[in-house]
Formats: structure tokens, sequence, C-alpha cells
């Protein structure tokens, strides 16, 4: 679609040159500049686009690191425990009866 369009836009621009004017390096230096203009433009667009997506999961990133809560960055499996996806056999140092 992009391609489509910079074609269409850059001929249109020749169109418009070569009815105004019917001289050959008129034609020329308005097609480049048209092009230059076109690449420029749509490289502009994807830097905009990148960053404001980079962003985005940047900001996201901030959102959930803080719902961590601490006791969660401190489990640690239980010796001999199986290790499954559920955190089963997952226990909590602080949470761990005192001996009597």
């Amino acid at each position: 679609m992009g391609a489509n369009d910079g074609i269409v836009s850059t001929a249109s621009l020749l169109v418009g040159v070569a009815a105004a004017q019917s001289n050959r390096s008129a034609l020329l230096v308005a097609g480049g500049a048209g092009l230059v203009a076109g690449a420029m433009s749509m490289a502009a667009g994807e830097y905009v686009s990148v960053s404001s997506q980079a962003d985005l999961a940047r900001r996201a990133g901030a959102r959930e690191a803080p719902a961590r809560s601490p006791r969660q960055a401190t489990r640690r499996p239980a010796p001999g425990a199986p290790a499954s996806a559920g955190g089963g056999g997952l226990t909590d140092r602080r949470c761990r009866a005192a001996p009597a």
C-alpha cells in the first residue's frame, strides 16, 4: 500500500510539473525532489511509530514492576520440591513457622 501511495504521489507531481512546464531538467529535478521528500516522510513516520511503540512498552513494564510484591520476589523452590508452572512447591522463607 505504501509503495503504491509513493508511486501515485510522485507520478501526480510529475504530471503537474509537465503540464506547467515542458522543460526536461525541471521534470527530473521535481521527480527527484518528490522521491526524496516521500522517502524522508516515510522514514519520519516510521521513526515516530517505532519510538511510540517502545515508549508504550517501557510504560507497561514500569507499571507491572511495582505490581509484584516483595513476597513474590523472595519465593524460591523448597528443597526437593517439584518445579511446576503453577508455582507448586514454592515457599516463602519469611512465612515459615519458627521452631518452638
